[in-house]
């Protein structure tokens, strides 16, 4: 139940019937206009700045924007449901809606259950939305889990809303990272032998997580791969290690409820191991367009690019579609550049049906953004897509202080290190209490605190609190039945408490802001609006503290009792659903 999207509805219909009766213009917008909460509550319910929006078209007309928004608000308290519309400044309408109304909401929270908020599947386009894609070389870092935990709670928060998201991780398997993992590898399978291999060498990965994959290799070899040539043991190498990494990044995944429905491979893109070269047929699929040539890019002015060679190379006319220079697609030696093979990844989405493609990177790719979009414009005649969002990056705190190092991985801060010692709710809660695109200090000392300092317990404890009160009607009232559906029967019109009503409207906005987050992927407001319901659920719960007539639970009126206790429910569904989209639990009890 939308009460915004319901006088939406309402609003357009007024403006379709002005433009019957010829006082605007045919052909408007009728999309233009919002209906939102006000700004400073005591001005009203709802909010609408339908008027201004149309001023120029009323003005035309021989209106002006404040005679649209009277009649317009003339026209609005004539419904059964509005007690007051009144114009406010050039022509903003601020509307006051009957108490029944919200008696409406709480019942259709009661009804709905986990469904309030949700859209109707499905809704749009598909989207497929990659996160992580970190290379298989080695354990998840903190770092990673920003992404991560962005990528997923974007998807649950998309698929929540009516849409149909995928989930994807490409796995960046080919380069010389991946041939230096297998070297790394293939020193700890000699030291599993018996060797005293001394220090790695600069260059490979020196993390002791290596040592099982060595172990395993010469559990399967024995010594057979020791005195072969590079060119036998390095692919044996190269692959086991691979496994073994993605399937230690799975379970680094996992412990933060995280899982990909979808994993592409780059080294099967590039045909290496003898299937179809795909980025041969990405690149030989733009040439056709005329999209590719055979060129020489000037020197870059400052500091040279990363991937200028001052040779004849074959180039993408990335200029065409924004980007401020065209882009190498094959190196000097023949193989392909990383974008060639982005493009060959992407090209794989599309043709799979995807137009809507959003990735999420660490902000250190932010300059690689405009040559993927360039190139995803280009693979589909613009018809779909790539929105990139940036994750900022996070700063692992011990009470105020820095931490760096770490005993696994020997140079970083692991992901699951951090998972095991502080769980995955505390991490997941507080990566989404920031928006994406902005840094984050995380305190190992504070995301544990049992206070209203640290927001994921302040948000779970709202929720087992709610269970404790439910548990305390039970005990007061044996013979009541405390199931959702039955306690939307109760006498709602008892809730009038300002305290009450401002939790009923808290949860009215709930379906507009899935909606509305969704529609700009930011699954941080789903984490603010869960801390905002928790701080009003709290505050109220206290106030019964000192005003006994506030509690929720009173056993000398039952009436009473049982119209507080389905509001208790229905915000303990309402921060669950939040949770839940979040891919937090919501605890019934809290020791």
């Amino acid at each position: 139940m939308n009460i915004f999207a319901d006088f939406q509805a309402r609003v357009r219909a007024l403006i379709e019937r002005r433009i019957a009766a010829g006082e605007l213009p045919r052909g408007l917008d009728l999309g233009r206009f919002l209906v939102e909460p006000p700004r400073d509550p005591s001005h009203g319910d709802l909010s609408t700045n339908a008027a201004m929006v149309y001023a120029r078209e009323a003005k035309a007309a021989g209106l002006g924007a404040r005679v649209l928004a009277e009649r317009l608000a003339a026209d609005l308290v004539r419904e059964s449901d509005v007690l007051s519309a009144d114009v406010a400044g050039p022509g903003f309408i601020n509307i006051v809606l009957r108490p029944e109304v919200y008696g409406r909401v709480l019942t259709g929270i009661l009804i709905e259950g986990a469904s309030f908020g949700a859209g109707s599947p499905v809704t749009g386009r598909p989207v497929n939305v990659e996160y992580v894609s970190a290379n298989p070389t080695g354990p998840m870092h903190i770092g990673h889990a920003r992404g991560a935990v962005f990528g997923d709670a974007l998807s649950s928060l998309l698929i929540f809303a009516g849409q149909e998201a995928t989930r994807e991780y490409y796995i960046n398997d080919a380069g010389a990272q991946v041939d230096e993992l297998a070297r790394s590898a293939f020193l700890r399978y000699r030291e599993a032998l018996g060797e005293d291999i001394g220090t790695i060498p600069e260059g490979l990965y020196p993390g002791d997580y290596l040592k099982a994959v060595g172990v395993a290799l010469a559990s399967e070899f024995g010594d057979a791969l020791r005195d072969s040539p590079v060119e036998e043991w390095l692919p044996v190498a190269r692959k086991r290690a691979t496994e073994a990494m993605m399937a230690m990044i799975r379970d680094d995944l996992a412990a933060l409820r995280i899982t990909h429905e979808v994993f592409v491979s780059e080294r099967e893109l590039t045909g290496a191991d003898g299937g179809p070269d795909r980025v041969r047929e990405a690149i030989d699929s733009l040439r056709a367009k005329g999209l590719v040539y055979e060129g020489r890019l000037a020197r870059p002015k400052g500091a040279p690019a990363d991937d200028w060679e001052d040779r004849e190379q074959t180039l993408f006319r990335s200029t065409l579609f924004g980007d401020d220079v065209d882009r190498p697609l094959i190196k000097s030696d023949g193989s392909y550049t990383y974008f060639a093979s982005d493009i060959a990844y992407h090209k794989t989405k599309i043709d799979r049906g995807f137009l809507d493609l959003v990735d999420v990177w660490g902000a250190d790719h932010g300059g690689y953004v405009t040559r993927m979009q360039a190139a995803v414009a280009a693979l589909s005649g613009d018809r779909a897509k790539l929105e990139v969002r940036l994750c900022q990056l996070v700063r692992l705190m011990r009470a105020g202080e820095p931490v760096k190092m770490s005993k696994r991985s020997g140079d970083f801060v692991t992901l699951r290190e951090v998972a095991d010692e502080v769980g995955s709710d505390a991490v997941r809660f507080i990566m989404l209490m920031r928006k994406n695109d902005a840094p984050l200090d995380f305190d190992l000392a504070k995301v544990i605190e049992r206070s209203q300092d640290n927001p994921v317990f302040y948000v779970q404890y709202a929720h087992a609190r709610v269970c404790s009160v439910l548990r305390q009607g039970k005990s007061a009232f044996p013979e009541m039945d405390l199931d959702a559906r039955a306690l939307a029967e109760a006498d709602l019109s008892l809730l009038n408490d300002q305290g009450e009503r401002d939790l009923i409207r808290a949860m009215t906005q709930y379906p507009r802001l899935v909606q509305q987050s969704a529609e700009v992927h930011e699954p941080h407001r789903i984490a603010f609006f869960a801390h905002e319901l928790a701080t009003r659920f709290h505050a109220h719960w206290n106030r019964g503290k000192d005003q006994r007539d506030l509690r929720f639970v009173n056993e000398m009126n039952r009436s009473l009792s049982r119209a507080r206790l389905a509001l208790v429910v229905a915000v303990g569904l309402v921060l669950a659903s939040a949770l839940t989209i979040l891919g937090v639990s919501a605890p019934e009890e809290m020791r």
